[in-house]
């Protein structure tokens, strides 16, 4: 069974759109919506495989976020209290400061990170 990326980072889009299945949210500054999509999936009966909050890096440091979710069967409940609780963190934080407004260079190295972490995840864990 195909697993599928919840994406905003083009990057990621890119390299795996052959190997998952994909939902690419088209706006750069949308870590939340990611969350939020995520989140409906879990609700459609997805089962979350990978943290909401992975990486060191703040979720208002950064506007790209990659969640890769699988087709289950009933609600995912650890699942979506990890994403509800993740959605409540980066409000928490955007409620704070919000993410800056990068340059061209920075949103590259934004993505960067982003992909190298989905990267590292996917080769880490082979059943992914």
């Amino acid at each position: 069974m195909k697993r599928t990326i919840v994406t905003n980072n083009d990057y990621v889009r890119d390299k795996y759109k052959d190997d998952f299945d994909m939902i690419y949210i088209d706006k750069v500054d949308n870590y939340t919506g990611v969350l939020l999509k995520a989140r409906d999936l879990i609700h459609e009966g997805y089962k979350l495989l990978t943290h909401p909050l992975s990486g060191s890096v703040k979720p208002n440091e950064t506007p790209f976020k990659t969640i890769i979710l699988e087709k289950g069967k009933g609600l995912d409940q650890d699942g979506l209290i990890i994403i509800e609780e993740a959605i409540g963190t980066i409000n928490k934080f955007l409620n704070i400061e919000k993410t800056p407004d990068y340059n061209e260079r920075v949103i590259d190295d934004c993505k960067v990170i982003d992909l190298s972490i989905i990267d590292n995840t996917i080769n880490l864990r082979s059943s992914i």
